[in-house]
């Protein structure tokens, strides 16, 4: 059995359409088996709700007496690009604001301009003799605008890899705060009601497609940027009109220590035209599978601690090692939800059509890394190879002697076996005076817990380790925890001309 997109669409029209969302279908199917579902379901909707860093909107301002030419704009202290058509810009979700900073971004400035507050726009230029202006400020509503058009280059991811951390710190990433030693995990999507998840090898999901966007009727543009098919992570580009948007479906937010995002609320109909619509609609939590990753390593390339399902992820903890560990969700479910009942509801009454795409979108490319002509430099370029060291058994004097002469601040000690037992300083030896008592060597008051790097590791990661540890300088070690130089603030400076150390 098979059914055309225009049978569909004329039930819809005559209101005899069997629409269901696709958290319904696996038990539809169940019930009615493959065949029974095709013969009685028309559409599958399906929806999510999550952060979408990359998101924002074109806005068209209209011209003013007399005209600018706007090359450096600001929606409530928010810059927007200014590299656009006299009157134009596009206001990125994730740009902070210059006063508030990731307290507010352009996310906020959208949501602002969908709840029907009135936002400042403050541009200037050079002036030329088309454009004689020089500035402008004034207070905007949506309705003021031209056009508003969200366009996204990046939504609807196919799946995302949950997160852990591993480390003995806590992490702000943009998968929210990672707890340390493996406290919790965190996840998003909306599992079985996911779009792409339901149509794998966008059969139905291309260009052209209409869809619901933030509570508007959206169209996806093809394919989005990062989209990564080969690898099970494609990506939409969409857009839609902002002035038709809710932020029922449409909020900002700050994500702890990363910055501003937006949370946006997408759904995609699909036509049940033949039996492969079926198989790929009645996907269930325990059939998505996602790459528990390790974010306490900074790499593109980090490492995976097991695969895990959404049916695991959203019980509420995952087993790692033996342990139960906590998950949380960075997306709504619930809000996902009420994506797919609307859209269902849309559908229903009429008010939307299915259309079949004007484009494929390519379901085997795979994402490329960037392309570096030069390498980033490393520890190694700069660490001091000729560095001071002592015995965890050598007397606190010693220490002492060694570090006034003036060298060094940091003593990296090192264990009877050659390798690296802890670190003393100028200031653990100022305490150990000051407070004379039962310590007599430097194993007695040396820090156990060393914060290191190693000789390939990033400069921008040591730099990082320096500041979160509030320490000046770490021990370069080898794999087998043998100290082969030290990294201070004196050679990042020397690097950097200074700015770092400013």
């Amino acid at each position: 059995m098979h059914k055309s997109i225009e049978t569909i669409n004329e039930r819809i029209r005559d209101g005899s359409a069997r629409v269901v969302t696709a958290e319904e279908m696996p038990a539809i199917v169940s019930e009615l088996g493959e065949e029974g579902a095709l013969k009685e379901v028309d559409v599958v909707t399906t929806g999510t709700f999550g952060a979408m860093c990359s998101s924002g909107a074109f806005l068209n301002f209209g011209h003013s007496e007399p005209p600018i030419r706007m090359e450096r704009i600001w929606l409530n202290d928010v810059e927007a690009y200014g590299g656009l058509a006299a009157v134009d810009t596009y206001i990125g979700a994730t740009q902070q604001s210059d006063t508030l900073e990731d307290q507010y971004g352009g996310a906020h400035v959208l949501e602002d301009l969908v709840s029907g507050k009135s936002v400042e726009l403050r541009a200037t230029s050079r002036g030329t003799d088309c454009y004689p202006r020089r500035t402008i400020t004034t207070e905007l509503l949506l309705e003021d605008l031209n056009q508003a058009i969200m366009c996204n280059p990046r939504n609807a991811y196919q799946r995302y890899n949950a997160a852990i951390n591993t480390t003995d710190r806590l992490l702000h990433t943009y998968m929210g705060t990672l707890l340390p030693d493996s406290g919790n995990v965190t996840y998003s999507g909306a599992g079985l009601l996911n779009p792409i998840t339901n149509d794998p090898h966008l059969r139905f999901i291309g260009s052209g497609v209409p869809i619901f966007l933030c509570g508007a009727e959206g169209m996806v543009v093809g394919e989005g940027t990062q989209h990564s098919p080969g690898g099970g992570f494609a990506t939409l580009m969409v857009k839609g009109n902002l002035k038709e948007m809710t932020p029922d479906y449409l909020r900002a937010a700050t994500m702890t220590g990363y910055g501003v995002t937006m949370y946006v609320g997408l759904g995609v109909p699909l036509p049940v035209v033949d039996l492969d619509v079926v198989r790929a609609t009645a996907v269930r939590d325990e059939d998505i599978s996602v790459d528990l990753v390790d974010y306490g390593v900074p790499s593109r390339s980090r490492p995976v601690i097991r695969s895990v399902n959404y049916a695991e992820l959203r019980s509420g903890a995952v087993e790692i090692n033996g342990e139960q560990v906590r998950t949380s969700s960075l997306s709504s479910f619930r809000k996902a939800r009420q994506v797919a009942a609307e859209l269902k509801g849309w559908i229903e009454k009429g008010t939307l059509q299915l259309a079949l795409p004007t484009r494929p979108i390519d379901t085997t490319k795979t994402v490329h890394p960037m392309h570096e002509k030069k390498k980033g430099p490393r520890v190694l370029d700069i660490m001091d190879r000729q560095f001071v060291s002592i015995g965890e058994s050598e007397e606190i004097r010693a220490a002492a002697q060694k570090l006034l002469k003036g060298e060094t601040n940091h003593l990296p000690v090192i264990a009877d076996n050659g390798k690296l037992a802890g670190i003393v300083t100028t200031f653990d030896i100022s305490k150990a005076v000051a407070n004379p008592g039962k310590a007599c060597t430097v194993k007695d008051i040396m820090k156990k817990k060393v914060v290191t790097t190693t000789t390939e590791e990033a400069v921008d990661i040591a730099v990082r380790k320096l500041e979160q540890n509030n320490i000046s300088a770490l021990p370069v070690v080898d794999k087998d925890r043998h100290v082969i130089g030290m990294l201070t603030a004196i050679n990042l400076g020397k690097l950097f001309g200074g700015r770092w150390l400013k």
